[in-house]
């Protein structure tokens, strides 16, 4: 049972990792020094779908499936949760480099309207 709430609590961290990776740049409109902790987190999730590798998190939750008695996957986390929802044929190298373009051009839409609004103050006071 315990390691069933671990995988679980996995995914949670990872769907919160990866929401953060695409939307966190507007709460940088609010709270201007998450950016420092943001744009590395971009940076790796738009490099994620780039290279096509798999994050660190997802053999980690299998590891806790296979110990808890579940099976895990083969895929990746976004081809096992996301993709089934958005895209049920599955993940190509095509979509994935979409979604990496995706994140990094969300994000320069959210840092441009945050240098914008702030211009001629200090960035990150």
């Amino acid at each position: 049972m315990w390691y069933r709430l671990l995988a679980d609590s996995v995914v949670l961290i990872h769907a919160a990792f990866v929401a953060f990776v695409v939307l966190g740049g507007f709460l940088t409109w609010h709270w201007p020094k998450l950016a420092f902790a943001h744009l590395p987190a971009a940076l790796w999730g738009a490099l994620i779908e780039f290279a096509g590798w798999i994050c660190p998190l997802t053999p980690l939750e299998n590891a806790f499936r296979l110990r808890a008695g579940q099976a895990g996957y083969t895929s990746g986390f976004i081809e096992h949760y996301v993709l089934p929802v958005m895209y049920p044929n599955g993940l190509t190298r095509t979509v994935q480099v979409v979604l990496g373009v995706a994140v990094v051009a969300i994000n320069v839409v959210a840092y441009g309207v945050l240098l914008s609004r702030r211009r001629g103050s200090s960035y990150f006071s």
